[in-house]
């Protein structure tokens, strides 16, 4: 027998469950781990390739038209949507555009009460 080697006593049944019992926690543990990791991973790909798929359309020139006497008091964007503001006869609505298609998204009048 060399200085390197070392007489390992056998484990007694006690420890020897609880090596066990020890071994199938880690066991449990690393395979959630690695099943919250899939998730994780199968969610981010399945966003990433949906948002992939959808390609504008083009656009070409598209015309609105307004109700007579109608005057745009302002424009802006909101997230997807271009905003316009009218003034029509002293009633200001709000019409909203999809951004990439330019399609009417919405329509919001304002009204004074009476």
């Amino acid at each position: 027998m060399t200085t390197s080697d070392t007489a390992v006593p056998e484990p007694t049944p006690e420890q020897a469950a609880l090596f066990a019992r020890v071994r199938r926690m880690m066991l449990i543990a690393g395979l959630t781990s690695a099943l919250a990791i899939c998730a994780v991973l199968i969610a981010v790909g399945y966003r990433l390739f949906k948002s992939e798929g959808r390609a504008p359309e083009p656009v070409g020139d598209v015309i609105a038209t307004l109700p007579k006497g109608a005057r745009i008091v302002s424009t802006g964007v909101a997230g997807d949507r271009l905003v316009v503001t009218l003034d029509i006869s002293g009633v200001t609505e709000i019409r909203t555009f999809d951004a990439h298609t330019l399609k009417p998204a919405g329509k919001l009048k304002f009204a004074n009460e009476p």
